[in-house]
């Protein structure tokens, strides 16, 4: 629903959508074919997550502006598109005239992100950063999705991934932010504002 939203809203505004893609890979390949402006992407997509999506698109030759509108918040995860590759982060909770002016924004050759993500501050680890740090763009991923109360089964089967893998990400999560269930999981993820507060 949100991608048909979005894709009227910028069709009302004199935008051109020229494909829809519901998982990473076939965002690639669409990118390839199609060598958009701006590809508008949700880190959460199914496959090939979104982090993984931004540094491949990023490699291709005529490389689109990236614009990452997901429902994860923090700027933590702004960091980590800005850091992949991404022009720009909005958070679905944002009324749709934001996406309008980060896409016009992207295609004028400015970035959009918060401030909070390009100002000096980050020029220092804060707490929650160095907390972030510990864990890699695929394992932040998948505790999003243990957060929402997936299964290792129902992740294994969102990511494309074996069911030993999920496993294997979810006890080096446990392991590297000190938790052993996920209700403390769930309680270090709130405080460093890693976890967008959804559930299943």
């Amino acid at each position: 629903m949100i991608r048909m939203a979005a894709a009227i809203t910028l069709e009302r505004s004199g935008m051109n959508v020229v494909a829809e893609a519901d998982n990473g890979v076939d965002a690639i390949q669409l990118t390839k074919q199609l060598t958009p402006d701006v590809m508008i992407l949700d880190i959460g997509i199914p496959n090939l997550d979104g982090l993984t999506v931004i540094k491949r698109t990023k490699a291709l030759d005529n490389p689109p502006g990236i614009l990452v509108l997901t429902s994860f918040d923090g700027d933590v995860y702004a960091r980590r598109c800005h850091k992949a590759g991404a022009s720009g982060f909005i958070n679905k909770s944002l009324d749709m005239s934001a996406l309008v002016r980060g896409v016009q924004c992207i295609v004028d050759g400015y970035t959009f992100f918060p401030s909070s993500v390009t100002s000096e501050k980050y020029e220092q680890i804060n707490d929650d950063e160095d907390v972030a740090d510990k864990l890699s763009n695929r394992e932040l991923i998948v505790l999003q999705q243990l957060l929402k109360g997936m299964s290792n089964k129902e992740i294994s089967d969102l990511m494309l991934l074996s069911n030993k893998t999920i496993s294997t990400y979810k006890q080096r999560i446990f392991e590297k932010l000190n938790v052993s269930n996920i209700i403390d999981l769930a309680d270090v993820a709130k405080r460093h504002n890693l976890y967008d507060g959804m559930t299943k």
